[in-house]
């Protein structure tokens, strides 16, 4: 599934030093090579700092079958495949007051409420709106990458930690739903970690 080799030629790609991410890629090829499942848990950090690309891939290349994010990781998903950028900034608008109030943002909320409508979790509702209305990044979208290729992006929150539990369209028992039916699908995957 995936050529080492990539990981020590200076010619074609970055040198990896560190020998535990050789052990790491090694581990996840004998993974699948036995078809068992691997995860990856990961906070919205990840996003920010750009490696969405690469997360896609490796789900793409068959490499990771779940990825599981916090409320933040979908956040900001949603926000780079809309305008292709996250509009946090911290120190700027909680000056301001203005911290998480966007529109744009809180939309979020109408699209978990109408996934738990139709029986979609936290994470397939938010991909699937992704890709069904074609956002003008959503080639950068890890939930909308899960939703394409049939591999699961769940979502796991804590209710009042993110900035869309503040918007008035906000509905604690659909995000509870999704999120809980997210975690029964989490959990399904951690079953099969190991074949």
């Amino acid at each position: 599934l995936l050529d080492l080799s990539i990981m020590k030629d200076p010619g074609n790609h970055a040198v990896i030093e560190d020998p535990r991410y050789l052990e790491l890629a090694s581990r996840i090829v004998s993974s699948r090579e036995k078809n068992s499942a691997v995860l990856a848990l990961m906070g919205a950090h990840v996003i920010r700092a750009g490696m969405s690309p690469l997360i896609i891939r490796l789900m793409e290349e068959g490499l990771l079958t779940h990825i599981g994010f916090n409320g933040a990781g979908a956040i900001h998903d949603f926000e780079f495949a809309l305008i292709g950028q996250t509009t946090e900034s911290v120190a700027r608008y909680i000056q301001s007051g203005e911290f998480g109030l966007w529109k744009e943002t809180g939309i979020l909320n109408d699209i978990v409420k109408s996934g738990v409508a139709h029986g979609l979790g936290y994470g397939e509702a938010v991909g699937k709106y992704i890709l069904e209305n074609d956002l003008d990044h959503s080639q950068y979208s890890i939930l909308a990458a899960g939703y394409r290729l049939g591999i699961p992006v769940t979502i796991h929150l804590g209710l009042g930690y993110d900035i869309i539990h503040e918007h008035p369209n906000c509905d604690g028992a659909a995000l509870g739903r999704a999120s809980y039916d997210d975690f029964l699908i989490l959990a399904n995957t951690v079953s099969n970690l190991e074949s």
